[in-house]
């Protein structure tokens, strides 16, 4: 249907006195918002980049450092190393990891620095404070939610 009016009714309409209907013009907004294409700030960006906004937003970046940190403990510890340990948890800044014997918890003991440092350079934000290594467990004859004081079945070794 089209906006303009016959002549013949325009004419109609000047003979009485009546004006005709003016067709509106549509009014562009200039005003300058953030949807407005070709302003600044409307390049394309990479999802990378995107979801890196959105992780800092949200608070998710300490956690995602943890869980980066836990995955890539092979980079970190060195190969010989990841293979006779596993990170078992990171709780208020203390990373714990459990190693195949008292031997391996023994020398990274002493290698704590050098753990320390990579951890420091590769995952600042995972907020590490402390590396805690532990031995393999010792089987354990305590079984269930009650336990009975003393030695348990070995008392009747003796």
């Amino acid at each position: 249907m089209s906006d303009e009016i016959p002549e013949s009714l325009a004419t109609y309409l000047r003979l009485r006195g009546l004006k005709a209907p003016q067709r509106r013009r549509r009014t562009r907004r200039t005003d300058d918002d953030e949807n407005a294409p070709f302003t600044s700030g409307r390049d394309p960006r990479g999802l990378g980049d995107a979801l890196a906004e959105v992780t800092k937003q949200a608070g998710w970046d300490s956690q995602l450092a943890q869980e980066d940190l836990l995955l890539q403990w092979a980079e970190v510890a060195g190969p010989e190393t990841a293979a006779h340990t596993t990170p078992v948890s990171l709780v208020d800044g203390t990373l714990t990891i459990r190693c195949d014997s008292t031997a391996w918890t023994k020398q990274l003991q002493f290698m704590r620095a050098q753990i320390m440092t990579q951890i420091a350079t590769r995952h600042p934000q995972a907020g590490v404070d402390a590396v805690r290594f532990v031995g393999p467990d010792v089987p354990s004859w305590k079984w269930g939610p009650r336990t009975a004081p003393g030695r348990g079945p070995r008392d009747t070794y003796g």
